[in-house]
């Protein structure tokens, strides 16, 4: 019922900048105001992260984990249900596989979601950062 298209990515030096895309398409009448997007990332041994969420329709209610607060920014385009992740001053502790996904008819704000909880995901794209 939705795909999610993520795109971006590379490699960049440490203190280089990069930005993520994330484009949902839904294939039923699904609002966006009942799109809660979620950004992930997972490093080689380590589990999955939530560095970020938004909605993609009403109250946008950015939330961001301690780790990119300050360095990564969320943006969207409601007409799209897209959401785009800008992340500046990147270090190579951020590299990692990164996702988006979706959680249908949840809004982000309250609470931080677990990755379980989110019903479709984008196949990821890799981001390298050198020191």
């Amino acid at each position: 019922q939705v795909q999610l298209v993520l795109s971006g990515g590379g490699s960049v030096q440490g203190g280089g900048s990069l930005r993520l895309s994330c484009e949902a398409f839904t294939h039923t009448n699904i609002a966006s105001s009942s799109i809660c997007l979620g950004w992930f990332r997972q490093a080689p041994g380590k589990g999955r992260e939530e560095v970020a969420a938004i909605n993609t329709g009403g109250l946008a209610s950015t939330s961001y984990a301690a780790s990119v607060k300050g360095r990564f920014t969320l943006s969207r385009d409601t007409s799209k249900k897209a959401s785009y992740l800008q992340m500046d001053n990147l270090e190579p502790e951020d590299t990692a596989m990164y996702y988006c996904a979706a959680f249908v008819g949840r809004r982000c704000g309250d609470r931080w979601f677990a990755a379980v909880e989110y019903n479709y995901w984008a196949r990821g794209t890799q981001v390298t950062v050198s020191s």
